[in-house]
């Protein structure tokens, strides 16, 4: 059995838009995969509402993705893949980021990876494009109006870090984006949606054997 792990933030847990809750097993991406890729694979879910790249979160502690990565990496080892979709909370307003900023810090987190796993087996994933109401106080008033353009600047800048680090690439807001109920999160369509297209570039990329 070869095992892919798959670290992310909070719509890599599954988290519902709106809610506190997660999605169940057969609904959230990740447990989608697992059902497409059947047996011959063990899809290692390790999504944390609240992760960023290299930034230490003000209010919640262990959300730095780079510090706890070596943790989770040697935890589940030995690992044959990995997908990483990381940086929508890199963008909220009191972090004061670029979108080249925060490439930077996932670059950093692909180094890690690549002291582990072959980079012809790492997937980055570009996030889904922040809402343009996300700031709202309805929604969640940590990311502002710059959020939301930073977050759509994503995609160019991480496929700048796959190629300078020769890792496969993929734009989550290809396949999905956030739930008018939060403007953050994907709903249950998206999340079928990007399982499908993972499990596509997985396949026809040979990220897993």
């Amino acid at each position: 059995m070869q095992h892919i792990l798959c670290y992310g933030d909070s719509n890599t847990w599954g988290l519902v838009p709106g809610e506190e809750n997660r999605y169940p097993w057969g609904i959230r991406w990740t447990s989608i995969l697992q059902e497409r890729l059947k047996d011959r694979v063990h899809v290692i879910e390790e999504g944390l509402c609240g992760r960023t790249t290299i930034f230490e979160d003000i209010y919640r502690k262990d959300r730095n993705g780079l510090r706890t990565l070596p943790l989770i990496l040697e935890s589940h080892s030995p690992l044959d893949a990995a997908i990483l979709m990381l940086g929508t909370n890199d963008c909220k307003s009191h972090y004061n980021n670029s979108a080249f900023k925060i490439a930077k810090g996932l670059g950093q987190c692909v180094d890690v990876l690549l002291e582990r796993i072959l980079a012809e087996k790492i997937l980055i994933l570009s996030p889904i494009h922040l809402g343009k109401d996300v700031w709202k106080e309805e929604c969640d008033p940590e990311f502002s109006t710059k959020s939301v353009e930073i977050s759509g600047q994503l995609e160019k800048e991480y496929r700048k870090v796959a190629l300078r680090k020769g890792v496969h690439f993929l734009a989550a807001s290809d396949y999905a984006k956030a739930s008018e109920r939060d403007n953050e999160h994907m709903d249950e369509k998206g999340h079928a949606a990007l399982a499908e297209a993972i499990f596509e570039k997985i396949s026809r990329n040979g990220i897993l054997s």
